[in-house]
């Protein structure tokens, strides 16, 4: 087995005692569980990310004592790379590892936040998980098979998020991109150590049709998805967003938060952590 690599995390959640690897057919994932009650919460970063990227939800006051899991994807962060790139490294592969990973951790039932990538990977689980109890979209336009233009400024495909090797330069373009300038110094590291595989298997396999129709899929949801974005957002055309029609759009509307670019999970966490806090009482039933 490939040995884990590991990403340094900023000190607002750090949390190692939570830290666990657990082993798939896919690779060994890096976990943070966090003990609480209530229906977990499962976070997942996006494209050449790290689990890091919710150090600020941990850290939530609002979120104190919900169990709350994050994992590193395979080929990212302290996970190892994958078995069989060609197998995993695609969101139908993403979605199955993830799937092995919550029977390995006991969950039965989750509510899953994805940011980017990962929300892709999470609308693939609406199909997959029947413990599903709802989603959290941020930064994922739901596209159709070859729709990458009706979702996204520009096509990912295009550029650096499908390039195998970056320059020190193009790692710091990217980082901006994806979290705003000055990007935190722990996502240049995390998208060095991605696995330089993942990036441009990943974008062939969507050039394949991997995966399902995801505008189709939650515009069929039956559970309730919340839908967060900023609304500075440079890569994602809100407008689609708001034209979806979501099958169980919660709230009955696409929140965009001011200020707030494509990871409005940490540049705008507290109006997030807020609307993920209310999220997770409805969800729950509390009043």
């Amino acid at each position: 087995m490939p040995t884990p690599k590991t990403v340094q995390s900023t000190p607002a959640a750090n949390r190692p005692d939570s830290l666990r690897f657990v082993r798939t057919t896919h690779a060994a994932l890096a976990v943070d569980d966090i003990a609480g009650d209530g229906t977990p919460i499962v976070m997942l970063h996006g494209n050449s990310s790290c689990r890091q990227v919710f150090d600020r939800q941990l850290a939530s006051p609002l979120l104190k004592g919900r169990r709350m899991v994050r994992l590193d994807l395979p080929g990212h962060g302290a996970s190892g790379d994958a078995f069989d790139p060609v197998r995993t490294y695609n969101r139908s592969g993403l979605a199955e590892c993830l799937l092995e990973a919550l029977d390995a951790l006991g969950l039965e039932r989750a509510v899953i936040v994805g940011w980017s990538l990962g929300g892709h990977v999470a609308i693939e689980m609406l199909a997959r998980f029947d413990g599903l109890r709802g989603l959290v979209l941020t930064g994922t336009p739901p596209v159709r098979p070859g729709g990458f233009a009706e979702g996204f400024v520009t096509s990912p495909a295009a550029g650096l998020p499908a390039k195998a090797v970056l320059s020190v330069e193009e790692v710091e373009v990217f980082a901006e991109t994806m979290f705003g300038a000055p990007p935190e110094a722990f996502l240049g590291r995390a998208i060095a150590r991605a696995d330089r595989r993942f990036r441009p298997t990943l974008f062939e396999a969507a050039r394949r049709g991997d995966g399902h129709d995801q505008r189709r899929v939650v515009e069929n949801a039956k559970v309730p998805i919340a839908v967060v974005n900023g609304a500075q957002d440079p890569l994602i055309r809100l407008d689609y967003l708001d034209g979806v029609s979501w099958g169980n759009l919660w709230r009955g509307q696409c929140f965009r938060l001011a200020g707030a670019g494509h990871a409005a999970h940490w540049s705008a966490s507290g109006k997030f952590n807020a609307l993920l806090d209310r999220f997770m009482a409805d969800i729950d039933g509390e009043p």
